[in-house]
């Protein structure tokens, strides 16, 4: 689990205009709730932050104004240049439980067919301060038909599933052959004829 240690400022100035200036000056507005507490607005150096949330669910061990350990729940970036505009921060303790999601690796090869992973993250229950890093699935020799559902994940030791045990993680299906292929475009053609819509001829635009 990585923890990160970042330096904060108070923040009294609320507002659009405020935070306007906050980020003019590299840095990034953030507020720190939970445990039933009044939240705290706070401000963290712009650089040290982004760098800190390439981790998922990156432990964030706040000095300065407040001392205390969070994990980010909510971040806003700028939907054209992708800088961060606002993070809100969840307040936790050592040994509480959190739910997260955690990344889905899949490692090996299957057999035959395609693989179609549906689910890239999975939410779990865990220690705050024993995140896992993610889990990983096998599909190796796996063939045509096979599937794994978030029930059949092997979880780190201390996780429990949060998400429905039946939901699809992965399947593999059948690849489709050039005869299967062209007998699709086949059919298309026959509907769009029943259809009346007549075809192109030869060396003709469709369009």
């Amino acid at each position: 689990m990585s923890e990160v240690v970042i330096q904060a400022e108070p923040r009294t100035a609320l507002g659009k205009g405020a935070a306007r200036k906050i980020r003019r000056a590299h840095k990034v507005p953030v507020v720190l709730y939970g445990h039933g507490t009044e939240p705290q607005h706070l401000t963290l150096p712009g650089h040290e932050l982004l760098l800190a949330l390439r981790t998922p669910n990156v432990l964030i061990r706040l000095e300065g104004a407040v001392n205390e350990l969070a994990l980010p729940k909510g971040v806003q970036r700028d939907p054209i240049k992708g800088f961060l505009e606002h993070v809100d921060l969840l307040l936790v303790k050592r040994g509480e439980k959190v739910t997260v999601d955690i990344p889905v690796t899949v490692t090996g090869e299957v057999a035959d067919g395609i693989l179609d992973q549906q689910m890239v993250s999975v939410s779990v229950e865990t220690e705050a301060t024993h995140i896992p890093e993610g889990v990983e699935v096998s599909v190796e020799g796996l063939e045509v038909g096979a599937q794994i559902t978030a029930g059949e994940l092997k979880l780190p030791k201390g996780t429990t599933l949060v998400a429905d045990p039946e939901s699809l993680v992965l399947v593999v299906s059948a690849a489709q052959t050039a005869p299967a292929a062209e007998e699709g475009g086949a059919a298309e053609a026959e509907a769009a004829a029943e259809a009346g819509v007549p075809e192109a001829a030869e060396g003709e635009s469709a369009e």
